[in-house]
């Protein structure tokens, strides 16, 4: 049995992943922000998996006292940690920004991972084998990276701009991370869902409500289907040993060019230890 964190775990391909790792007899802890609908989906997953090894922990990726108070937490409550599943994410029509004056999208997408899984990462190493898993986007693809804005402080916000570039920054951490960790017996992957039908676009502007709700019907796949590659990753003996890669339906892929810049993902790392006031190595 593993002990498997995963966050924003209340609904969408989180809660569907939850249920099946659940369903395998594995330990998992689901992290939410809100702590009445946290500890209903704990219900629901213990319902669906047939598991009573379903628990919950409270989270605000907005705030990093708050992603520090998790990370205390759950120290307090498990001794390892054989699984990490950054998955929580947002979207936002307009420019908005956290508590510590970050651009929210990227505070939360990207700083909120690297904050949460550098804080875990001697436990992570200590329960190896062990695996973290990221959850990206084929958007990395069109995502650009300047370093001297990375909150779009000086013009050029959009609700795809922002999500981009956090999903670009995913595969840049991963890769990273991944060489970080080499002989540590820690694996690091991205992933792609795919196209799935959840909530996150809910705060895509009005006008484009309606072409969403078609787009969801006729294209997207269900959360259940896009929580297949996080359990596969987390799992799967088919992935052992297999570190810094792009997954999209449960296979490597090619990522964006960009991500794959050292040296940009190395600026990218020590910016991002700088931002969430941590030492730059692991």
């Amino acid at each position: 049995m593993k002990t498997i964190l995963i966050t924003g775990a209340t609904n969408g391909i989180g809660l569907e992943a939850a249920v099946t790792l659940a369903r395998e007899g594995h330990q998992v802890v689901l992290v939410g922000r809100d702590e009445g609908r946290t500890r209903r989906s704990v219900d629901a997953v213990k319902q669906r998996s047939g598991s009573g090894q379903v628990e919950a922990l409270s989270c605000d990726f907005s705030s990093q006292a708050s992603i520090r108070a998790l990370a205390d937490a759950y120290r307090k409550k498990y001794d390892r940690l054989d699984v990490l599943v950054n998955n929580a994410g947002t979207v936002n029509a307009e420019r908005l920004v956290t508590k510590e004056g970050l651009e929210n999208t990227f505070a939360v997408n990207h700083l909120g991972y690297f904050l949460l899984t550098n804080l875990l990462l001697d436990l992570v190493v200590k329960s190896a084998p062990s695996r973290i898993v990221v959850v990206a986007s084929t958007g990395h693809y069109r995502g650009t990276l300047n370093l001297d804005d990375l909150g779009f402080e000086k013009g050029g916000y959009g609700i795809m701009a922002a999500y981009r570039r956090s999903k670009l920054a995913n595969v840049m951490m991963t890769r990273s991370l991944a060489k970080r960790l080499e002989g540590k017996g820690v694996t690091v992957n991205a992933l792609h869902p795919g196209g799935v039908a959840t909530g996150i676009w809910d705060r895509a502007p009005k006008w484009a409500q309606p072409i969403l709700a078609v787009v969801k019907k006729l294209v997207l796949i269900t959360p259940e289907e896009g929580g297949k590659t996080i359990s596969y990753l987390a799992t799967s003996p088919e992935v052992e040993g297999k570190t810094g890669l792009y997954f999209e339906k449960n296979k490597p892929k090619e990522c964006a060019a960009l991500a794959k810049d050292e040296a940009l993902a190395e600026k990218l790392w020590l910016k991002s230890a700088e931002l969430v006031k941590l030492s730059p190595s692991p």
